[in-house]
């Protein structure tokens, strides 16, 4: 059996991140002792759902602003109404929030600053302080699904963002079923998943960057099991 993961995201050899990524899904695949295939979907090729229905999985992945918000959603809202295994780091965290936002709590003005900096709903907005480039600590939630991947209370990852969960609608983003999963020292959300649902989380930090030091990366891991 071979599984099958889409990228959502506009490749970029030159983002850290993509370059990560493309080490993590083979080491993971290595590991687990499976066949698996990539691909990269551009954004402005998600004008449907017609080619999303051959994926097992899917990675939204850093990289925004996407050239297409629209594809990016479309293929998230596919993922989350489908069942399928949803993993989104940094912008794919950013973006999976916004179209929870529209899509099930019906909030339809709802966007992301850095591409509607006037927009009175912005669920996604400016840090406090910039993660460009950022390493610090992270601690889960007890009984989540992303502490029992880790196996640890909390782990060290890197960021590469400014923009993240505007406090003005934490609470009633996350107050069910959509969940708060890790935060850093401060208590600022770093990491949400979807109660039940197969396999749905997002991180606003790069759990993928661990593969260009040759380290193992759970997350990615556990989406391709998910997927089997």
């Amino acid at each position: 059996m071979t599984i099958r993961i889409a990228l959502i995201g506009d490749h970029n050899d030159k983002i850290t991140a993509h370059r990560a990524i493309a080490r993590a899904l083979p080491q993971a695949a290595a590991a687990l002792q499976v066949r698996l295939e990539f691909d990269w979907l551009a954004t402005p090729t998600i004008t449907d759902e017609t080619a999303l229905g051959m994926y097992d999985a899917f990675w939204c992945v850093p990289g925004s602003p996407y050239k297409n918000t629209a594809g990016a959603l479309l293929a998230i809202c596919y993922a989350r109404e489908n069942a399928k295994p949803f993993l989104g780091t940094c912008g794919g965290f950013q973006h999976a929030i916004v179209e929870y936002a529209r899509n099930v709590l019906g909030w339809t003005e709802a966007e992301h600053a850095e591409e509607s900096p006037d927009a009175l709903l912005s669920v996604i907005a400016p840090l406090a302080c910039s993660l460009v480039e950022v390493t610090n600590t992270i601690r889960f939630v007890r009984g989540s699904r992303i502490a029992r991947i880790y196996e640890e209370d909390e782990a060290v990852e890197g960021y590469h963002c400014n923009y993240g969960i505007n406090p003005k609608f934490a609470e009633k983003l996350l107050h069910g079923p959509l969940v708060a999963t890790a935060h850093d020292a401060s208590g600022e959300v770093r990491a949400i998943e979807l109660e039940g649902h197969r396999f749905f989380i997002g991180t606003l930090f790069q759990p993928e960057r661990g593969a260009l030091q040759g380290a193992r990366v759970p997350l990615v891991e556990a989406l391709i099991s998910a997927a089997l």
